[in-house]
């Protein structure tokens, strides 16, 4: 569904900028060499497969050690999203929905099965209300870490809500149940690895049921699953919140 394009690449702002630091000087966290590590536990058979050479593109000039945890950030963010988003294609595609109204005024959600005409179907307002609460999330992470992903923090991470900023508190996203506090490094360290794994595959399987929406036939074990969408994946909002501009 839209939501997943649109959190991968409009979220907010914060989500593309580092917090600025001091060029490191010394080891801060992950290198190149601990993804070739952690690329044979990911895929032993595949390995390390950096075709663009992101971890060496020394990212805003602040070194190897804040580029590696910037992408490692990056993927695993990407890849829970990911992760939303195939199951809630499947749950939209299935025709399941709250029973509840989606608005004030009493309007039900969308009865349709092809996930992104539901997302066309939702009013622009609530398409902005979305995107704020996505906005949050992001400031939070950012701003709300004890140490930053770039300077030798966990990537992936996410600080509990504070009672003194919001009142009451709030769920712990990062550990829900809790039951992360009470596991062993190790099987921390392997659950991680499934985490990824499960999040490049739904990277995957988003892209592509939305493919073979868009071209009938570029995905062809989906073929026939999944409907033909007219709409564009990339346009959120039904009307463009930027200026008009002509291209020549």
């Amino acid at each position: 569904m839209k939501l997943a394009i649109l959190s991968l690449l409009l979220g907010s702002a914060s989500a593309f900028a580092p917090a600025m630091a001091p060029k490191a000087t010394s080891a801060l966290g992950e290198t190149v060499s601990d993804l070739e590590t952690l690329s044979k536990k990911l895929n032993p058979i595949v390995g390390y497969y950096d075709p663009l050479d992101l971890s060496n593109a020394n990212l805003w000039g602040l070194g190897d050690e804040m580029t590696v945890g910037f992408i490692r950030e990056a993927e695993i963010k990407h890849g829970r999203i990911a992760m939303f988003a195939f199951v809630g294609y499947i749950v939209h595609a299935n025709g399941i929905r709250w029973p509840w109204p989606m608005t004030l005024e009493g309007d039900a959600f969308p009865t349709v099965t092809s996930p992104p005409e539901a997302w066309d179907a939702i009013p622009d307002a609530a398409k902005l209300q979305i995107f704020a609460f996505v906005g949050f999330l992001e400031y939070w992470r950012e701003s709300q870490a004890e140490k930053h992903y770039m300077s030798g923090g966990k990537p992936g991470e996410f600080p509990a809500f504070d009672s003194k900023f919001i009142p009451g508190g709030a769920l712990d996203l990062y550990d829900p149940l809790g039951w992360s506090k009470s596991r062993s490094e190790e099987a921390k360290a392997a659950g991680l690895v499934k985490e990824i794994n499960n999040g490049r595959l739904a990277m995957l399987g988003i892209f592509g049921f939305l493919s073979e929406q868009k071209i009938e036939g570029s995905v062809p074990a989906l073929k026939g699953i999944v409907s033909h969408y007219d709409g564009e994946v990339m346009a959120p909002l039904a009307k463009s919140i930027l200026p008009h501009i002509s291209l020549p």
